[in-house]
């Protein structure tokens, strides 16, 4: 199996890696860029290569500056600069690709002295967004992401061009005069467009509250799977569910939610996947998949999946970023579950300090299916505290009503009577007041 992001940690390194191997054809050649703050350890830029990797551009090289903050204007300093050029050459690379955000300055002036174009990791991770979108929602969501982003970023790219209608011989009415630029054109029709995208998905919004309601009603119990991305939630739904939904070893494999449902002890509980967190997840791209995200605010329960395979500092800053997202959405008060997954990558000690490390976890292997049952029973004693046990006696009359605590208790046991069916269950303590009425005294 593929464990992601090895440390390594060589500050200037030329020749392909990673990427450059496992994606020879690659026609973009990127050297990869970041700032260090000499703490030694794990790599800096190993997720930002394991990005290059999914989005199918390998890494010709990796440079690394030492310093505080990135520099406001060109991200790395002057002499810096000048000793990247000849690096880019030495690698052949044509493109640099930036660990952090850039802003609109630093980006134009590291084109302009390095002479190839600059991307950052947001523009990175909107492409791979845009690749992995699958649903008519993703879609939407991915490309009001891209226009926000690219907004700040429109510049002087036709200065060539005069004014539309100013100075032109044949110009008729309503031509004459300063006109348009056609870069203000184009940022007209990027706010038309972002404006007509949120409109379309709060419909889409709309419509899955709708469902959302539905599933309410039915009063099952809710639970999310949250995590970094490639920790293995697709492959953990699978175990659990009995689904075939798709997974992949690549980072942001599934974008679109996909809800499940599975029973355990004669109950029925739902269970949602979404999309993976990662470090420095672009602001941009949490409010796009906000309402998607909402999946996790609502759960009773999250199952927070996190790779037990990585080294321990490297799990540790995965379970930050993922805090933080969820913090960021609403969703930090929320119950949750730890899940380590991917136990099968870990020897016979590594599996004893993970716990020693991690008490209040469960150790699985959504691959293997091991652990998978001694997990549903941590997700069973979460949710006991949450039901309460009644005694109701059901007329013959309201098989409806026999209907209704069926879906809410699973099994029950019940016996039938003259005046009809005396039933014991254990139902959700916030539906008790559904049944007030048939309660035995």
């Amino acid at each position: 199996m593929h464990r992601s992001r090895n440390g390594r940690n060589a500050q200037t390194h030329n020749g392909a890696s990673g990427a450059g191997v496992s994606n020879p054809r690659a026609r973009q050649r990127a050297l990869a860029i970041g700032i260090g703050n000499g703490s030694g350890g794990d790599d800096p830029l190993a997720e930002l290569k394991e990005l290059l990797r999914t989005a199918g551009v390998a890494t010709a090289g990796e440079a690394v500056q030492q310093r505080e903050a990135p520099d406001p204007d060109r991200y790395f300093g002057r002499g810096r600069l000048a000793e990247l050029k000849s690096e880019i050459a030495a690698c052949d690379a044509n493109l640099v690709a930036c660990d952090d955000e850039l802003a609109p300055r630093q980006e134009r002036n590291l084109e302009d002295a390095l002479g190839v174009p600059v991307i950052d990791r947001t523009a990175v991770i909107l492409d791979i967004f845009a690749d992995h979108a699958h649903s008519a929602e993703g879609k939407l969501q991915v490309e009001l992401a891209q226009l926000e982003y690219n907004m700040a970023r429109m510049r002087g790219l036709w200065t060539h061009l005069e004014r539309l209608g100013a100075g032109r011989m044949d110009g008729g009415i309503g031509t004459r005069g300063p006109g348009e630029s056609q870069i203000e054109t184009d940022r007209r029709l990027a706010r038309d467009r972002i404006a007509a995208l949120r409109r379309r998905l709060t419909r889409l919004e709309r419509n899955r509250g709708v469902m959302r309601a539905r599933r309410d009603r039915s009063s099952l119990p809710r639970i999310a799977l949250a995590g970094y991305t490639n920790a293995g939630k697709s492959t953990l739904l699978n175990a659990i569910t009995g689904a075939d939904v798709g997974v992949g070893d690549r980072l942001f494999h599934t974008l679109d939610p996909t809800t499940r449902s599975f029973d355990l002890n004669g109950r029925s509980y739902l269970l949602t996947d979404t999309v993976g967190f990662i470090e420095k997840l672009p602001h941009q791209l949490v409010e796009a998949f906000k309402a998607t995200l909402e999946e996790t605010v609502l759960a009773d329960l999250i199952l927070h999946i996190v790779d037990a395979g990585e080294p321990e500092e490297r799990r540790l800053a995965d379970m930050r970023a993922v805090d933080e997202v969820l913090e960021e959405i609403g969703a930090g008060e929320q119950p949750r579950l730890l899940v380590l997954n991917k136990a099968d990558l870990l020897s016979p000690d590594e599996r004893d300090e993970a716990l020693l490390r991690h008490p209040e976890g469960v150790l699985a292997s959504a691959l293997e299916g091991e652990g998978i049952d001694q997990l549903k029973q941590r997700i069973d004693v979460a949710f006991a505290d949450t039901l309460a046990e009644v005694e109701l006696l059901i007329p013959y009359t309201e098989g409806a009503r026999l209907h209704e605590l069926y879906e809410l208790a699973g099994e029950i046991d019940r016996s039938e009577r003259e005046d009809g069916v005396l039933v014991h269950a254990k139902v959700p303590i916030a539906e008790l007041h559904r049944f007030d009425d048939l309660a035995v005294a």
